[in-house]
């Protein structure tokens, strides 16, 4: 999902409303099944793993020097592997203290071990990525071949440097694409076997169940996927973040927007029409990116929402990261809140 500042309107909106691009190209299908190399293997010799554009990225030996997407690499530390360097949104400034506190999409990274070469939409450090001599690079992938937060105009170069490696991060339910980094951990060296992974899939499990539960026991609550800016309110479609795919999937009835972008994303709404759709829930996306429930009060049309007004508005975690241990809270705060809603729409 580019989000080029030449292009900041329609891009923006974008990174704003669903943690996805579609400039009108559809996605193809993905490996999602695909096998990788044994955890055993991965210790001494050739490494190669293939990723969810079909390609084989290959070296010599199991990737040391990881250079990855903040998310990803959060997602690959749950597992036990470690990255050198990380870029896309990572940390942001606390101007009150004067210091750097992690991004939301950092996880429990120590933001001050690992190299930033970037932490905005187009930010890129080539030369200290050039530096970390890395073996590897790891990013997400939105639409086909399109490398979240490595600049367009500076990709070249960066993929001369190291083998990538991109997982899809849409169009494919939670579980699928939660079993993709697990057999990239798997291939770099990670016991996915190891109590920690094994208790954390089994709390996920746990989770997906109570929100199925939920779900059914009322199926007339109806959610809504919001996120905001200063000129609109986006609501986005349920059918391709990988987060609610499975949400559907497990029965929650959401909101679906009529008059989606041309990427089949969202719709986005001036903030006299806020109330054109009628949600007994509103999820907010999570992102630094996005203007957050308590700056939206001095908003009258915001606080007329039946769920607003109800308190009935959580968190979204836009861009889940990856591992067991992440996700299954998004689970259980979605299956709580629509265990205590009630319908107010």
């Amino acid at each position: 999902m580019p989000h080029a500042r030449a292009t900041h309107l329609t891009r923006r909106g974008l990174l704003a409303a669903g943690g996805a691009l579609g400039l009108g190209a559809a996605l193809t299908a993905c490996g999602g099944e695909k096998k990788s190399d044994s955890a055993a293997d991965a210790k001494s010799g050739p490494w190669e793993f293939e990723d969810d554009r079909g390609l084989t990225a290959k070296t010599k030996a199991t990737p040391k020097n990881i250079v990855a997407f903040s998310g990803a690499a959060a997602a690959l530390h749950d597992f036990g592997i470690e990255v050198k360097g990380v870029f896309g949104p990572t940390y942001v400034e606390d101007k009150a203290k004067g210091t750097k506190v992690p991004d939301v999409q950092a996880g429990d990274l120590d933001i001050n071990k690992v190299k930033v070469l970037g932490n905005v939409w187009g930010e890129f450090n080539v030369e200290e990525y050039a530096a970390l001599a890395p073996d590897v690079l790891i990013t997400d992938m939105w639409e086909k071949d399109a490398l979240w937060y490595v600049p367009d105009q500076s990709k070249d170069k960066i993929l001369k440097l190291a083998p990538s490696v991109a997982l899809w991060a849409s169009d494919y339910s939670m579980p699928k694409v939660l079993q993709r980094h697990v057999d990239l951990a798997k291939s770099l060296g990670a016991d996915v076997t190891a109590k920690k992974v094994t208790d954390a899939k089994a709390a996920f499990e746990t989770a997906a169940a109570r929100l199925r539960a939920a779900a059914k026991a009322k199926p007339e609550i109806t959610v809504l996927i919001g996120s905001a800016s200063a000129d609109l309110f986006y609501v986005s479609t349920p059918g391709r973040p990988t987060d609610t795919l499975y949400f559907k999937e497990l029965g929650v009835n959401f909101v679906t927007p009529t008059k989606l972008d041309a990427g089949g994303w969202f719709e986005g709404l001036s903030w006299e029409n806020v109330d054109k759709y009628k949600a007994d829930i509103i999820m907010m996306d999570n992102r630094a990116s996005a203007i957050q429930p308590d700056a939206l009060k001095a908003k009258p049309t915001w606080a007329q929402l039946p769920a607003v007004k109800a308190g009935q508005v959580i968190p979204r975690v836009t861009e889940p990261i990856y591992s067991y241990e992440k996700c299954t809270p998004i689970l259980e705060d979605l299956a709580k809140a629509i265990e205590n809603a009630k319908k107010v729409a």
